[in-house]
């Protein structure tokens, strides 16, 4: 069996080597291009989506008890108008 310390330099050396290599440098360039890519874009973070996602659920909420206090107000007035 061979030994961690033989184990821990192979690794190593593979990752030198893959650090080194041309698939290391085409990986760059594929994330700078989509990075430029996705800033010309109106895009918005996780965290910023949802904090929109909590002011719509609590703006719906505020919409549907001020429509049922208008239906009671509406019921109220034919109420006392009949």
């Amino acid at each position: 069996m061979a030994s961690p310390r033989l184990l821990d330099e192979i690794g190593s050396r593979l990752a030198e080597l893959a650090a080194s290599s041309p698939a290391k440098d085409l990986e760059k360039n594929v994330k700078a291009l989509l990075a430029s890519g996705f800033s010309r874009l109106d895009l918005v973070t996780r965290e910023e989506f949802e904090v929109q996602g909590a002011l719509l659920a609590r703006a719906e909420e505020r919409l549907a008890e001020l429509e049922r206090r208008v239906a009671e107000l509406e019921a109220g007035q034919r109420g006392s108008a009949g």
